[in-house]
């Protein structure tokens, strides 16, 4: 086993949601692409798995999914509206994965990294990205780091119509309540992705996703965790930076 699965080990932790709105595909085939990036033999995954711990509930509203719901569950719920106090009754899902959260949380040996919950948008076009405002300035740069990063990576996720907010109206949302909870060397974000389509820069050329273009996009997250702690020299050293894949 990897020395950070080891009994004992401590670990830095990335924890990855998608789905809790069940019109959202998008967001599956992009969660898809970082899970097959991270089992897979690439050089990259191989760091990654031996560094970090990947936690991923690939879908938060299995039943609103099931049931061809939009954006609600069975019991009409919008999930992502309830992160702040979910009942184990009523939505079961937020709550099996808060208390996971909590405990990884108030245990010393784990370190909660990163949160990331996968969406999809149906007005905006390519991948953005939505984080937390904090009163720390440093902070608040720091949280900037991934999103630039990502913005390398991928050609179709947008670091211009990524932004930090703090809306009334997305108080109960993962990223929010989260970013309240974790302490500040945690970083908690909402992925979005366009229903649609992605423009490059230069001529405005409006390319359509496909479901390949999701994984794509999906790998591309995966493989950003090593840029940033690279960056942040947890593996520095250990791999020589790798020919971009587009």
């Amino acid at each position: 086993a990897a020395a950070n699965l080891r009994p004992g080990a401590e670990q830095k932790v990335v924890f990855i949601t998608a789905r809790v709105h069940p019109g959202e595909t998008p967001s599956s085939f992009v969660c898809q692409g970082i899970i097959d990036f991270l089992v897979s033999q690439h050089p990259i995954a191989k760091v990654l798995r031996d560094h970090l711990v990947f936690k991923i509930a690939p879908m938060l509203n299995p039943d609103g999914v099931y049931l061809g719901n939009y954006r609600c569950s069975l019991m009409g719920f919008d999930l992502n509206r309830h992160w702040a106090n979910p009942s184990p009754w009523a939505h079961p899902t937020l709550h099996g994965v808060k208390q996971l959260i909590i405990e990884m949380y108030n245990n010393p040996k784990i370190n909660l990294e990163f949160y990331i919950d996968i969406h999809a948008h149906s007005t905006m076009m390519n991948g953005f990205m939505y984080g937390n405002i904090f009163e720390d300035e440093e902070r608040f740069q720091r949280q900037a780091v991934f999103p630039k990063l990502l913005c390398q990576n991928a050609e179709d996720f947008s670091y211009s119509s990524t932004s930090f907010n703090r809306d009334a109206v997305k108080a109960g949302t993962g990223r929010r309540f989260l970013g309240g909870l974790l302490n500040d060397t945690s970083y908690c974000y909402t992925l979005e992705v366009s229903f649609y389509s992605y423009v490059l820069d230069g001529p405005i050329a409006t390319i359509p996703y496909t479901e390949e273009a999701y994984m794509k996009l999906g790998r591309n997250v995966a493989r950003t965790f090593l840029d940033y702690y690279r960056l942040n020299s947890l593996v520095e050293g250990l791999l020589t930076p790798t020919p971009k894949t587009r």
